[in-house]
């Protein structure tokens, strides 16, 4: 890909981003891409190339957008964030002195923390989440109240890949005043005000013309990822807590008439959105979130170090050691993408963004040909040549 196909620009001392953001088209078989920084409140790196749609050749543009699966839990967790700043939750109180329903079934003692934490033993459901029952969040609510933890709570840790973000969404129904759900408490808390690009739910005004067409990755092109060999027998195994948690559910796919599908809000899943919205947001977060009246209380607890179950941080679900905190994945020994304080989550197919407010950055990364790593290289690159940009080549150990 030549220089001049990359739109956007950078600010003098972050070139190597844009560097590495060519390079990722050059010698990492990028198709169409965005990534976005903010530090210290200001824009400072703001990215697109490729194509937005392979089979018609139609660029990537500023105001592209796409659908960046578990990334998409980020974008949840600063909503949840924000009521809890609030005064609408404490993170340590029991969910069921909110959703009295919610009590039942050995879920009496689950508090907040725990289940943003994916430590409620709830990452799989017994009736199957199809669209019709999304839909009607009445009966999907009786629905998350009368499922049986997989395990005692608050003993182990399964990654909640769909079922995370129909529980917060319940929960801040039953305590915001107005009863909005996750993804209309977004759009009007944190979206309208900041003027971004991003939907939990997508509306029908948004034009097909401005959404990025996902290419999905091969089963040959996960073996060749040099994935962890257990988390590639999980993935394999359609009875595997993975499988279950994760494909027992219909997200916004695509589809041939409007590219994803319309007014469906799948919070741990089906965000559409620019790179640039999702630095916004976490960049207002990194540095104090004053413009949405964030009190520092709550960024403390988002700074803080995640709570392990009893059993340790090995996921059930993802066979792998994993930092959960108040709805986000945090850095760890293993996954050092940022200051220990920082916050965030990736997405399937390699999205990624996170707030780092030591650094007082706001990060952020999309695409449209998805990855089959764990540790997407092409993020990874992006991330090194920031880090490096700011002098701290290792922030997790600075």
């Amino acid at each position: 890909m030549e220089p001049d196909a990359v739109g956007g620009y950078v600010q003098p001392g972050f070139e190597a981003v844009r560097d590495a953001f060519a390079e990722n088209f050059e010698r990492r078989n990028e198709l169409g891409a965005a990534c976005c920084v903010y530090h210290r409140g200001e824009k400072v790196v703001d990215l697109w190339g490729g194509v937005r749609n392979r089979a018609t050749g139609e660029p990537w543009e500023e105001d592209t957008m796409v659908l960046v699966y578990s990334s998409t839990k980020g974008m949840a967790g600063l909503a949840m964030a924000l009521a809890h700043s609030q005064g609408l939750f404490d993170y340590d109180e029991r969910v069921g002195a909110y959703w009295p329903e919610f009590a039942q079934q050995g879920k009496e003692r689950i508090t907040v923390r725990q289940l943003l934490a994916h430590q409620a033993g709830l990452h799989v459901l017994d009736e199957r989440p199809t669209r019709e029952l999304v839909a009607d969040l009445d009966r999907l609510a009786a629905v998350l109240a009368r499922q049986r933890p997989a395990w005692e709570p608050g003993t182990r840790q399964a990654y909640h890949g769909i079922t995370i973000g129909f529980y917060e969404s319940e929960l801040l129904r039953r305590v915001d005043p107005e009863h909005r759900t996750i993804g209309q408490f977004f759009q009007e808390e944190i979206a309208d005000p900041l003027g971004l690009d991003f939907y939990i739910r997508l509306p029908e005004e948004i034009p097909s013309s401005r959404l990025a067409r996902l290419e999905r990755f091969s089963m040959a092109e996960i073996f060749s990822a040099a994935v962890p060999l257990p988390f590639m027998l999980t993935v394999m195994n359609p009875c595997s807590s993975f499988r279950r948690c994760l494909l027992g559910s219909e997200l916004p796919e695509e589809d041939r008439e409007q590219v994803y599908a319309r007014n469906l809000e799948v919070p741990a899943g089906g965000g559409v959105g620019t790179a640039r919205a999702m630095a916004k947001a976490y960049g207002v977060f990194a540095n104090g979130g004053e413009e949405l009246g964030l009190r520092e209380e709550t960024l403390r607890a988002l700074m803080a170090p995640a709570v392990p179950p009893i059993h340790g941080f090995r996921d059930e679900c993802l066979m792998a050691e994993v930092s959960f905190s108040l709805g986000f994945s945090k850095p760890n020994p293993k996954n050092p993408y940022a200051h220990p304080g920082a916050f965030g989550m990736p997405g399937t197919g390699g999205s990624f963004g996170f707030a780092d407010p030591e650094a007082r950055i706001g990060y952020a990364y999309v695409m449209n040909r998805m990855g089959a790593h764990l540790e997407d290289p092409r993020d990874r690159a992006l991330r090194t040549a920031l880090w490096r940009s700011l002098g701290e080549p290792d922030p997790y150990r600075a």
